[in-house]
């Protein structure tokens, strides 16, 4: 039997058919979406907005499932009727407004011009000042509501993104009946959910992103969200009072769309969750194990079973009963900007393109730790964790007249391996434990360079994934429990997951030289962050020369 996994990237969206006996992949589809700038919908007059057409998600759920199937169809042991099941993954906190029909509102002709109408993407930071303003009210008036997601809100998220809105295009707000996660909308499609209200709503993105809570019924209370504006507390009503986890099903797949791909009507639709939640499956997380989803931004995801205590961590995204594993405590942390980074200076920078990525990268392994001289910060799109700021930008300390291109791409990986770093010692600092990392994207597998740096840095062997789609696979992995052909997650994990045979090991001298030069980031980080306003940072130059000079000896 086999079941589909649909996996909602930044720049396209990729289908995976899969054998749920073993995990074998049959048959793969990836569409990338037509609009915008590489998918993405931006404005020249504000850096901080990004935004997607929905429109692009139909056609790719159309395109993407169509192709994997059209390739595992050549497989003698397929058979379309065989298909038992479908996950979703999507970015997020990715929400859109939608109508009393539980259509994009950017399907209306009126509405498919505006920017605002259109799925706020998680790399939106324009409701910066709503998510430190939501921080200031929960801190004195509902302090448990934040304490779950590191005391921080942050312009990722669903009420920041839904307030600014509600503030900046009030005539958009009006227009729509309610908001639902792509994660979310997703699923409802293919079961043909057509009112806001039946939409069955994942806790993934409902307790990481949108202080959902049993503990407290739920949602935040409309006397808090009152606070923010009346509007948004008479939104909750058209919202949704529970959310659950990935044990129960979304829906069944609907006839017109079982049509379109030529499956059976009635299979099951697995509740939609974030893509790293589920890549986090699809690598088989455990207790103990941190998986890091590497792509153009970085997720860090664990899990704690859920009858432990677990404290609440600062500058995280949140720890969540029931999101990434049923019957665990969901822990998601993650960096803003990775890949990303990477891309900026190889092709935005050098003008260059993938040859020119290898070169560097060619170049850069030939460097010693600290050789360069070089220092970075990685927040070039603010920082996810720990410090839950998306004004702070990138910085680049060290350079000289000789500085080459190669040393500054070194300078860049080791920044956002410093900021994995970070992360690492905070899960742990909290009892969160990490006892061995899985890696997973595309820069995990084709960026030996980068792996053997998070191994020296951070102190611990880099393992990576040998599915080359953990995000899809997870998505099906998930459908293949609702559809009954494992009868646990433990058991699709056994049966579905697997290791790549290479592993990152530390270096220890190359460590001891990391240890330095890491000590000089978290000056940097605590000065620039903001967590300290008593360091003297008049030495940090000097102190990358010595470094740098103890390297070319």
């Amino acid at each position: 039997m086999f079941t589909i996994g649909i996996d909602y990237g930044t720049n396209s969206v990729r289908a995976l058919v899969v054998r749920c006996s073993d995990g074998a992949e049959y048959g793969v589809g990836v569409v990338n979406y037509p609009s915008g700038d590489q998918g993405i919908l931006l404005d020249r007059k504000d850096s901080l907005v990004a935004r997607q057409s929905p429109a692009d998600y139909i056609h790719g759920l159309r395109e993407s499932v169509r192709a994997a199937l059209a390739q595992a169809i050549k497989r003698e042991d397929f058979a379309l009727d065989l298909v038992t099941g479908i996950g979703v993954d999507s970015t997020g906190s990715s929400p859109l407004p939608v109508d009393a029909r539980n259509r994009a509102l950017s399907v209306d002709p009126h509405w498919s011009g505006n920017l605002a109408a259109q799925c706020w993407l998680w790399k939106d930071h324009t409701s910066w000042w709503e998510a430190a303003e939501i921080t200031r009210l929960a801190a004195e008036h509902r302090p448990h509501y934040i304490a779950v997601c590191g005391f921080t809100y942050s312009s990722e998220w669903f009420w920041s993104k839904v307030w600014h809105c509600l503030r900046t295009a009030p005539e958009v707000f009006e227009a729509a009946h309610s908001w639902v996660e792509l994660a979310d909308w997703i699923p409802a499609v293919l079961a043909g959910v057509d009112d806001p209200a039946l939409v069955k709503r994942g806790v993934c993105a409902a307790g990481h992103k949108a202080l959902y809570s049993r503990k407290w019924g739920g949602l935040p209370d409309k006397e808090f969200l009152g606070l923010l504006d009346p509007k948004l507390a008479d939104l909750r009503d058209r919202l949704y009072d529970e959310a659950q986890d990935s044990s129960v099903p979304a829906g069944t797949l609907s006839a017109e769309w079982a049509a379109e791909f030529g499956l059976k009507p009635g299979i099951a639709i697995a509740t939609g969750a974030f893509d790293v939640h589920y890549g986090a499956i699809g690598c088989g997380v455990a207790e103990g194990t941190l998986v890091k989803v590497i792509g153009t931004s970085t997720c860090d995801c664990g899990v704690v079973a859920a009858e432990k205590d677990v404290d609440d961590v600062p500058g995280i995204c949140g720890i969540v009963e029931g999101s990434i594993l049923p019957g665990f405590f969901g822990v998601e942390a993650g960096q803003s900007a990775v890949g990303d980074i990477f891309k900026w200076w190889v092709e935005g920078i050098c003008r260059g393109d993938g040859a020119l990525h290898g070169a560097l990268m060619t170049e850069a392994s030939e460097l010693k730790p600290g050789q360069s001289g070089l220092l970075a910060l990685d927040w070039n799109n603010g920082n996810r964790t720990i410090l839950v700021d998306q004004l702070l930008t990138g910085l680049m300390l060290g350079q000289t007249l000789y500085t080459t291109r190669a040393e500054i791409y070194r300078a860049l990986i080791e920044a956002t391996a410093f900021g994995a770093r970070a992360i690492i010692e905070r899960l742990r600092e909290y009892g969160i434990p990490v006892e061995r990392v899985v890696c997973t994207g595309g820069i995990a597998e084709k960026n030996p360079l980068l792996m053997q740096i998070y191994a020296d840095i951070t102190g611990c062997t880099m393992l990576v994934a040998s599915s080359s789609q953990t995000c899809a696979l997870g998505g099906a992995m998930v459908a293949s429990v609702i559809s009954g052909q494992h009868e646990s997650f433990d058991e699709a994990k056994a049966a579905m997951t697997s290791l790549r045979d290479e592993q990152y090991v530390p270096d220890a001298a190359r460590g001891e030289v990391y240890d330095r030069l890491y000590g000089l980031y978290r000056e940097l980080h605590d000065s620039f962050g903001g967590l300290t306003t008593a360091a003297d940072l008049s030495k940090v130059m000097k102190r990358l020369i010595e470094i740098r000079q103890d390297a070319s000896r």
